[in-house]
């Protein structure tokens, strides 16, 4: 399928009041394809369109979007994932973890199954010099993650969308989870002979620190910047307070307090806010 700027740049030469002749001299299209979409006009550009919408999609169709699962794969996919783009749009969800970690890896196939619960989504992986990648297909990720883009996360702007923000901020202790799984470690500091546990979160992007520290704000614990690219928990209450909702990564996920666990069916007004934010894809 020819994509869509084509498809305008004939339409407007069309307009124009050009025949089908001299339209396929000036953009290469055959005649034929051109009489086509003569005879369809506008109509047959907003069919190509409907037809990339999804209506498993939880942004540019009908589906819910959990967001409790949500915000843990956004943490996952800020610290160690990307998108890469395949044939005819299709692009593939790719999360690396360490191997180490199996929990933590199963965790992240729930993460993404529950992106598309009305059907079931293929998930594989493929095994890497010290680490897996956990990866999914689907044309929507770009409408999940719109931080997609060419180059290192570090390299460029990365800022999260309005309802994006919502649920960082209602849920930041899954974000904090996700956050930690990938490009964060718990381990113990000893000092003067007494051993102290404490949080530290890796990240070369000013962006996605930033992210860190606001859900840090948001689930009210203190934080401080050890190094430049490191973000610090160390005050006992908030490693303990963290310890409820990450906890080290050998261990099984902790039972979720009922305060942390937030129902994950949307109301209408959440899901317009949700398909806002991707429809500017469209129009």
């Amino acid at each position: 399928m020819r994509p869509d700027s084509e498809y305008q740049a004939v339409l407007d030469l069309i307009r124009a009041g050009l025949n089908d002749c001299a339209i396929s001299r000036e953009t290469g299209i055959p005649r034929t394809t051109i009489r086509d979409w003569r005879h369809l006009g506008q109509r047959g550009l907003d069919e190509r369109q409907r037809q990339r919408l999804d209506p498993t999609c939880p942004l540019c169709g009908t589906a819910n979007l959990d967001p409790w699962w949500y915000a843990y794969l956004l943490g996952l996919y800020l610290g160690d994932g990307c998108l890469s783009e395949y044939r005819r749009r299709v692009f593939r969800l790719r999360i690396f973890l360490d191997l180490k970690y199996p929990i933590i890896i199963s965790e992240c196939k729930q993460a993404i199954s529950a992106m598309r619960p009305a059907r079931t989504m293929a998930i594989g992986r493929s095994m890497k010099i010290g680490c897996v990648e956990v990866h999914a297909d689907w044309k929507h990720w770009p409408c999940l993650f719109p931080q997609h883009g060419p180059g290192p996360k570090h390299l460029r702007r990365i800022q999260l969308r309005q309802w994006q923000e919502g649920i960082a901020q209602t849920y930041p202790h899954r974000l904090l989870r996700g956050l930690i799984h990938s490009d964060g470690s718990r381990f113990i500091n000893r000092v003067n002979g007494t051993d102290y546990p404490r949080y530290l979160f890796t990240n070369h992007s000013p962006d996605i620190r930033q992210i860190f520290c606001r859900a840090c704000d948001d689930f009210g614990i203190s934080w401080r910047q050890s190094r430049w690219n490191s973000i610090s928990v160390a005050r006992s209450p908030d490693v303990a307070k963290l310890d409820l909702v990450v906890c080290p990564k050998t261990q099984p996920a902790p039972i979720t307090p009922p305060a942390f666990k937030k129902v994950a069916s949307q109301t209408p007004s959440a899901l317009n806010c949700f398909r806002a934010g991707v429809m500017e894809r469209y129009t």
